[in-house]
């Protein structure tokens, strides 16, 4: 009789994308008994490709033992599991290639595939982890233990039954993925230099707010006040953003942690100049930068690219410090813009369609499984 195997597979980046690697477990389908393990860094890639090779390697795992085997796949990525299970087209270019190398594995109807929560692909996390530590130190991973020394089975016999199908994210949130970290990104109130819409990064003046920008940052506070749900606040360290963010602090009560990666970017001989100028003295550049994500500045040390990464770093040290809290992130447009394209799965040339106003306000809800949902956009019913 052939085999029933249960494959547990997860993947990560450390940046997203960054340094990535990938972890599965395969377990006999009726003690859940551990029979085989795999792991591997993979270099520079997002979370996605990183979850994607997991199950290619927890499916090949599975096969090697029986190829005429049927497989429960388990897996915490609501993206994965739709998509290998036919409920979601798969857009992305890098995600194409990679799930049709997952079907190739064993024949169809073979393989079926849930979702769990994350806490109960621990395992798989653990791997992928170590495979990220062993990247970092330069080698490659190696098993601690032969397949077969651990035995899950009486754990997995008191497991409540898995849920068949992924969860709804967005507006209905189901209980079993717990409460939401809530990101409520507050972009600065306006500076001398925000009326005239010149470019302001991290490597110019560090303007102050105006009054205005002071009228705006008290009228945020009134409003975050009146919501009552602020538990945390973390800003850019510019000075901009700590003036806004003092004033919400000292409304609501709360200390401010500083984080570096909320910085503005740095748009080098650009600072300072309306689009117009940047268009009449470096032509060239601007082309560039609105053509790609990689493109810099004249004189600067990052691009989109780069913002996209220390962004993504600052994100996930917010949600590990805050699990199931909301946070007030004050920050400036393009980091901002970036943490609600990185939610929304959107393109880089997104960034350029989305309209930010002074002190208006963005909300996005993290769950557990990874996923993100935007909540609210360039909200300024407070200013008006």
């Amino acid at each position: 009789m052939a085999a029933r195997f249960i494959v547990e597979a997860d993947g990560g980046s450390r940046g997203n994308p960054g340094p990535a690697g990938y972890g599965a477990v395969v377990r006999d389908g009726d003690t859940g008994q551990l029979v085989a393990e795999a792991a591997e860094f993979i270099g520079h890639a997002t979370n996605n490709v990183a979850e994607y090779r997991g199950l290619i390697a927890g499916l090949r795992a599975a096969r090697e033992l029986d190829p005429d085997a049927s497989v429960d796949v388990r897996m915490d990525s609501k993206l994965v599991v739709e998509q290998m299970s036919g409920r979601w087209k798969i857009k992305h270019p890098d995600m194409q290639p990679l799930a049709a190398e997952a079907r190739t594995v064993f024949p169809r109807g073979r393989v079926t595939y849930t979702w769990i929560p994350r806490e109960r692909n621990k395992d798989a996390d653990r791997l992928a982890n170590e495979a990220m530590d062993a990247g970092r130190d330069g080698r490659q991973w190696e098993p601690r233990k032969p397949a077969g020394a651990v035995d899950a089975g009486a754990a997995l016999a008191a497991e409540p039954p898995l849920e068949k199908s992924a969860p709804k994210v967005g507006w209905a949130a189901p209980a079993d993925l717990g409460t939401p970290t809530t990101f409520v990104l507050l972009r600065h109130g306006e500076t001398p230099l925000t009326p005239q819409k010149r470019f302001s990064g991290s490597g110019g003046t560090d303007p102050e707010l105006s009054d205005k920008g002071r009228w705006q940052a008290e009228r945020a506070a009134e409003a975050l006040a009146a919501r009552g749900s602020v538990q945390a606040i973390v800003a850019s360290p510019m000075r901009r953003t700590r003036q806004t963010a003092e004033i919400v602090a000292a409304r609501l009560g709360l200390d401010v942690r500083y984080e570096e990666g909320l910085r503005e970017v740095d748009f080098g001989a650009w600072e300072g100049l309306t689009f117009a100028e940047v268009q009449e003295r470096y032509p060239d550049d601007l082309s560039a930068w609105l053509g790609s994500a990689k493109a810099r500045p004249t004189g600067s040390s990052e691009s989109f690219t780069t913002l996209t990464h220390r962004a993504g770093v600052a994100r996930d040290r917010i949600l590990a410090r805050y699990p199931g809290q909301t946070v007030l992130v004050v920050s400036h447009v393009s980091p901002i813009k970036t943490l609600v394209r990185l939610a929304l799965g959107a393109p880089p040339d997104s960034m350029y369609r989305m309209e930010l106003s002074a002190a208006s306000i963005c909300a996005v809800q993290y769950y557990a499984d990874g996923n993100a949902s935007l909540r609210l956009l360039n909200d300024g019913s407070h200013l008006r």
